[in-house]
């Protein structure tokens, strides 16, 4: 397979080389990708081989920096695909870079524009000729965890996941009354309830960044996979992650993955900064299809939604799934639901850190856009002041996020068991 680059290139551009000035890899089960990223655009072609199976990109009038010299050693022994990869000699104008595979996959190969931080990149995603099933994930995890379980009986409420009598005052717990417990049998037959739970960023797209250091992207997934250990805990709910590893993934991929899954409920966890060191307090935002009920709501929801330019989204593969996946339709009962939940959600996060809205804000959010999945954004807390910093470092702190989260989940599903699916 040939894939030909020199469309995007200005006719003459070629007389001086090109230095690369960073290679990268991000490894994970979902697919692996490499990154070189230069001051101007690079001509390449991908050619693949078989017996042995490798893939071979030759870059035309590039230096061998000491950045791409060094990529051979940056590939991880459990990176699923990538065996080893060799820096080849230059000929006839091309610089040749090998990758050695594991395993047959089906490789894609595109270029990125400068934005943010980021010069011109050439991406290339290495996926599994059979791409990896969210759903099959689930059952296979919801398998080991019916092995393990010692038995089945109904969820009770925690005393901490009581409902507040009265909307909590920012940073302090309020006095709880009794709520119905959750059972295994909502309303018109028996099923678990699924929970995707995404976390914020990954990959080449860091998120927001401390001033300690710290990246949104680290703190999100731990946060979440806390939050999935929690929930998998309860006899009559699973939870799947749209991303378990550090990598990046598309904002309408993480919807398809969770429709996939058929989620009762879509969680997506971040971090954000802001100008201002003092800003802090937690947020939840739900979909809005009038515009955004605050300009820091706006702001925000334009913020989130440019992941896929950061990150690095193919716009040259069309899938009909994804293309589907952000339905411009009226979504007002998702979006009603989704306000429901994120009062929950809200007070019990008000029960653990201070809140920086005393209610659910709303913005148009391409992460949030299910049309049949309640869906909330969360801001656990500002990754720019140095306290919440700290909070957001703590191991403690993230698991106190996670369960004030899960305990708002709880309470909204004692009062709205979801029906049951066809």
């Amino acid at each position: 397979m040939l894939v030909p680059a020199a469309q995007f290139v200005t006719p003459g551009a070629w007389a001086v080389a090109r230095r690369i000035a960073s290679a990268r890899l991000w490894p994970a089960q979902e697919y692996t990708r490499l990154i070189i990223e230069s001051s101007a655009p690079l001509e390449h072609q991908l050619v693949v081989l078989r017996e042995p199976n490798r893939v071979v990109l030759d870059i035309a009038r590039v230096d061998p920096t000491p950045e791409l010299r060094e990529l051979p050693a940056h590939v991880q022994l459990t990176d699923p695909y990538i065996a080893a990869i060799r820096i080849g000699a230059q000929s006839g104008g091309f610089l040749r870079v090998v990758l050695d595979l594991k395993q047959d996959v089906n490789p894609q190969v595109f270029a990125l524009q400068p934005v943010a931080e980021f010069g011109h990149r050439l991406v290339v995603d290495l996926y599994p000729l059979t791409p990896l099933d969210p759903l099959m994930a689930l059952l296979e995890s919801e398998r080991r965890k019916e092995t393990t379980r010692p038995s089945t009986a109904p969820m009770q409420l925690p005393p901490s996941a009581q409902p507040p009598t009265s909307p909590p005052t920012p940073g302090s717990a309020q006095p709880s009354a009794a709520a119905p417990p959750l059972t295994a049998q909502p309303r018109g037959g028996v099923r678990r309830i699924t929970i995707a739970i995404d976390p914020g960023h990954g990959g080449e797209d860091p998120g927001a960044i401390g001033k300690r250091g710290t990246y949104e992207k680290n703190v999100t997934l731990a946060i979440a996979r806390k939050l999935k250990v929690i929930l998998d805990a309860e006899p009559s709910m699973r939870a799947m992650l749209t991303r378990d590893d550090d990598y990046f993934v598309p904002l309408a991929a993480r919807v398809q993955k969770a429709r996939r899954v058929q989620a009762d409920l879509f969680i997506s966890i971040h971090a954000d900064a802001f100008r201002e060191p003092h800003a802090r307090g937690s947020s939840v935002f739900a979909l809005s299809e009038n515009g955004a009920t605050s300009a820091a709501a706006r702001w925000l929801a334009q913020k989130e939604n440019a992941s896929d330019l950061i990150g690095g989204v193919n716009l040259g593969a069309k899938d009909p799934v994804l293309a589907r996946t952000l339905l411009d339709l009226s979504q007002t009962a998702q979006i009603n639901d989704s306000l429901k939940v994120g009062r929950h959600v809200l007070d019990g996060i008000g029960t653990h850190n201070v809140l920086h809205k005393a209610s659910v804000e709303q913005a148009g959010f391409a992460v949030l856009k299910a049309p049949d999945i309640p869906s909330i954004l969360i801001e656990t807390a500002f990754i720019s002041n140095p306290d919440e910093e700290l909070k957001l470092r703590s191991e403690r702190h993230q698991q106190k996020f996670a369960e004030s989260i899960a305990a708002g989940v709880k309470r909204y599903f004692a009062r709205n068991p979801p029906m049951a699916r066809a």
